[in-house]
């Protein structure tokens, strides 16, 4: 039926769970900052992280949904007390915040069996998502998603992000797809259903435990709808 398939990746192939205001995090950030210098307390680290985080998205006009690269605050929370790191020790810091707020991450029930099945059948796969590289590149290896998967957009990456039209055409022009022959699997019915029909591509949406709460089924306009979270669901609505 299709040839390519494309992927949101958090709440959809992978379960998780984080929290990046916990006080916790923060005293930890903290620490991690003044161990190369740089002095907070830790609710002005928080809050300063935050005030960059928005104040960085307001200036970006080149996508109506756009996406910061998270590098860029950390390297900011730096600076802003004169201490110069290097790209190494921005990309460190990145990942270490990740760790601490992350409470678990793990693949949903049957996504490594239906991605070996759609890789026996010599499919396309392709992940398009709403996330920041350097968070995910490295969770994406440790969960083994990597061996499936034909290309990766990230929306950290291209300044912006889902639903965006321009964020759907940016995976099927890099990699040459066509909408008549591709579908976008997700969980969110603004981000991923509502983009790929703006996009003009057909969706299955999968109502899972991360899916927006006030989601109401009879609003989702995809192709294809499983409301229980039954990822071992799909092969048999899509796969043929």
């Amino acid at each position: 039926m299709y040839k390519n398939y494309v992927f949101d990746l958090y709440g959809t192939l992978v379960d998780i769970n984080t929290n990046e205001w916990k006080s916790y995090l923060w005293k930890k950030m903290q620490e991690f900052y003044a161990f190369y210098g740089a002095d907070y307390e830790w609710k002005e680290l928080k809050n300063k992280y935050e005030y960059i985080c928005k104040t960085e998205e307001e200036k970006m006009k080149n996508c109506d949904y756009p996406e910061i690269k998270v590098e860029y605050v950390f390297q900011k929370l730096f600076l802003d007390k004169g201490i110069q790191v290097s790209i190494e020790t921005v990309e460190a810091t990145a990942r270490f915040f990740r760790i601490i707020s992350t409470n678990y991450i793990r693949l949903y029930d049957g996504v490594e069996g239906f991605l070996q099945l759609l890789k026996s059948k010599n499919k396309k796969v392709y992940l398009l998502s709403n996330a920041q590289k350097v968070f995910t590149d490295n969770e994406f290896r440790m969960l083994k998603l990597d061996r499936y998967f034909d290309g990766m957009v990230y929306s950290s990456e291209e300044g912006c992000k889902k639903p965006s039209v321009h964020f759907f055409d940016v995976v099927t022009e890099r990699y040459h797809l066509k909408k008549s022959e591709t579908i976008m699997i997700g969980n969110d019915w603004i981000s991923d259903i509502q983009g790929a029909a703006h996009a003009g591509m057909d969706s299955l949406y999968i109502h899972t435990n991360i899916s927006p709460k006030d989601t109401d089924l009879a609003k989702v306009k995809a192709k294809y709808i499983i409301s229980d979270g039954d990822f071992n669901k799909i092969s048999k609505l899509i796969l043929r």
